[in-house]
């Protein structure tokens, strides 16, 4: 993870934060520049795809834009606790189910055996 952290801040973003230093302070901002970096410093004080994804929410802002920023990096370093993965899929109509399986069979999901 410190290795991704590195080539991130020495090539994209400056990883010169934390999620605590923010917190108090972070507001809604649609660009990039204001989300992105967020979103990866979600990620890289996590210590599983839930705690990723709660450390997103934490900050505010655009919590749920933040979250599926850090959810998909999450999910490719952690994979998704199953569990997880079978509650979210409960809330997809059949329709949804049918885009997502289609999804899926091209590019498969990283499930965690927890």
């Amino acid at each position: 993870m410190q290795a991704i952290r590195d080539y991130i801040n020495a090539n994209y973003y400056p990883m010169d934060f934390t999620l605590d230093g923010i917190r108090d302070s972070y507001m809604f901002n649609e660009t990039c520049q204001n989300t992105v970096p967020q979103a990866l410093m979600a990620f890289f004080e996590s210590t599983s795809y839930e705690d990723a994804i709660r450390n997103a929410i934490s900050i505010g802002g655009d919590s749920d834009t933040l979250a599926a920023i850090t959810g998909a990096i999450a999910e490719c370093y952690y994979g998704i606790p199953q569990k997880l993965r079978e509650q979210g899929m409960s809330y997809l109509d059949e329709r949804l189910l049918g885009v997502l399986r289609a999804f899926e069979a091209k590019y498969p999901p990283k499930v965690a055996d927890l």
